[in-house]
């Protein structure tokens, strides 16, 4: 019972990322966390956490007994739900990581509605454009565009999302519109950077041909709103999801550009650690993100 203690106890740490934020949590003193990770890693005769002044990162035998040992304590709850015959409920912290503009924008409200069904469950979303490493930084949950980085992981397709050029009319009358996909470079270009995308290469594809087109512009952030702001105000030609853009498009303050070729999908993935059972918090959250982005997945291509 005390290998199961300390698993729980290093998990809990390894989640609030520092001693004093584990402390706090526990309602001990920082030393008091030290010594006792100090105790397991004497009893495993290994180093589990590299300290440092700013953060705690997993060493290699950290993240086995990380990773390995929720699966072993989720074993366990679902040991105990079926002996004892009881529902599991969702509760408990559940750590949540997306980029910038798409947290802020669709998680956001998306983690507010779900609150309000399960108040048992206490969420912290973290939003960044920095690369993420799932199980070393602890999150339960992230929200990514592209493919998985990670054997490790488990993904559930959350939405597609295609993406296109476009531009307002008003830059398009000024610099003419690109009549090919080289045409692009000698235009202005806005970006937007997130994660560890390419920045500054664009690939186009239109049936068997295929272009990587290096494009330069004077704007870029790494907030989505913003760069679509600069192309409303006829700063360049922006690429966009099509889900996002459609109102634009719609209306006429944007114009799609090069429509006969298209890019690469950036879909969105919910990305959890690779477990034999999903905890019932995390699963409760996977599956009412699956459902409000349903739309999303059953998205027709060339629609807006």
């Amino acid at each position: 019972m005390d290998a199961f203690s300390d698993i729980a106890f290093f998990a809990l740490l390894v989640k609030h990322g520092s001693l004093v934020a584990a402390a706090q949590q526990i309602g001990v003193t920082p030393p008091a966390v030290s010594k006792r990770l100090a105790a397991i890693e004497r009893r495993l005769g290994v180093r589990l956490l590299q300290r440092s002044t700013r953060r705690l990162s997993l060493t290699p035998e950290g993240e086995t007994y990380f990773s390995e040992g929720a699966r072993v304590l989720e074993e366990l709850e679902a040991l105990e739900r079926t002996v004892s015959g009881s529902r599991a409920i969702p509760k408990g912290l559940v750590r949540v990581c997306c980029t910038l503009g798409f947290g802020r924008r669709h998680i956001a409200p998306a983690l507010s509605r779900f609150t309000r069904d399960y108040p048992d469950v206490e969420l912290q979303l973290h939003l960044t454009d920095r690369p993420v490493n799932l199980i070393e930084q602890g999150f339960d949950l992230q929200l990514r565009f592209g493919e998985l980085p990670d054997a490790r992981l488990t993904a559930r397709l959350l939405a597609h999302n295609r993406r296109l050029l476009c531009a307002s009319p008003a830059y398009l009358r000024r610099a003419g519109e690109p009549a090919s996909p080289r045409d692009l470079a000698r235009h202005a270009c806005l970006f937007i950077r997130e994660s560890d995308e390419t920045f500054g290469t664009w690939h186009l594809r239109s049936g068997a041909r295929a272009e990587a087109v290096k494009v330069r512009g004077p704007l870029a952030s790494n907030d989505g709103e913003c760069v679509v702001g600069w192309a409303l105000d006829g700063h360049g030609i922006l690429m966009r999801s099509v889900w996002e853009a459609a109102p634009m498009l719609r209306s006429g303050r944007l114009k799609p550009v090069l429509a006969d070729w298209s890019l690469p999908p950036a879909d969105i993935y919910a990305v959890f650690p690779t477990r034999s059972n999903l905890s019932a918090k995390t699963r409760a959250l996977v599956d009412f993100l699956l459902e409000a982005f349903e739309p999303h997945r059953q998205q027709q291509d060339g629609a807006w």
